[in-house]
């Protein structure tokens, strides 16, 4: 999907704000005479990650490392929410067409974003559950804004399942065991209890904070090769990496078949029922 990059100067010193998007901005770049990358979610209200979302992030990722820049940092534009996860629109009485293409879109942003070669760090400014969790843990370092809000993958408690790349990812970042509890009951962590158990590297007093020492992370890296450390993180990440290569239509048609279930569906349509209550 071709896609219009406008560059725009603001009034933020030297931050450059370019948007990747041909209609709604959805996707912000800010670069800085530090010489890491901001790269913002911006898809009022809650980025949920839907087909086009997740074109014009995969798109954002692959033009930056390809700049001159140290590093990337991953926020969010929105104010208490980082990403709510999935779009439940793509899964919810889906045209199996796009509900196809929804996944393959994925699987690709979630290749490029752990498979990224130069460093990125995430700043969770807010709420991060299930794919909005499976983004910030595909990140190398994560750094959570103190707060009433919670991360984790919590798909179980919408009546869908977590594939094993979302799972593999997060048994990585905080162990089999307390991965396999969380992952079974759907756990949602606050922030001190993200940092307890290793889900989150540090915790920050709000979002400037957050941005900070997600560069600081990235400049640690100044005196270090870039090519050792390039294949050192992906040789670490390959097996996960290498599996959905290689499974990418088994796990497309494993999707698909759930979707498509009457029970999956109506614990859809429930939960849309509860976020009209609200």
């Amino acid at each position: 999907m071709s896609m219009l990059m406008r560059k725009l100067l603001k009034p933020q010193g030297n931050l450059i704000l370019k948007s990747f998007s041909s209609q709604a901005k959805s996707v912000e770049v800010q670069q800085n005479d530090t010489g890491v990358t901001i790269v913002s979610m911006a898809r009022a209200p809650v980025n949920s990650l839907n087909l086009e979302f997740l074109t014009e992030l995969t798109t954002t990722l692959n033009e930056v490392k390809k700049q001159k820049t140290k590093g990337i940092v991953l926020t969010s534009s929105l104010p208490t929410i980082f990403s709510a996860g999935l779009d439940i629109m793509e899964m919810y009485k889906p045209d199996i067409s796009r509900c196809t293409q929804f996944w393959t879109t994925l699987q690709d942003f979630w290749l490029t974003l752990y498979g990224l070669e130069i460093p990125i760090a995430a700043a969770i400014n807010g709420a991060s559950p299930a794919g909005g969790c499976l983004t910030a843990i595909s990140c190398e370092y994560r750094v959570l804004v103190d707060g009433k809000h919670t991360i984790g993958l919590n798909e179980t408690k919408l009546g869908i399942v977590a594939p094993k790349w979302f799972q593999d990812a997060f048994i990585s970042t905080i162990g089999y065991r307390k991965a396999e509890l969380a992952l079974l009951q759907g756990t949602l962590f606050s922030a001190q209890e993200s940092l307890s158990i290793g889900l989150v590297d540090e915790l920050a007093t709000d979002k400037a904070d957050a941005i900070a020492k997600c560069e600081k992370y990235i400049n640690s890296f100044a005196k270090i090769p870039g090519g050792g450390r390039t294949a050192t993180k992906l040789g670490l990440r390959n097996n996960a990496l290498t599996w959905l290569k290689n499974n990418r239509e088994k796990d497309t048609e494993i999707f698909i078949n759930f979707v498509k279930s009457p029970k999956v569906q109506a614990g859809l349509e429930l939960y849309l029922q509860s976020l009209k209550k609200k």
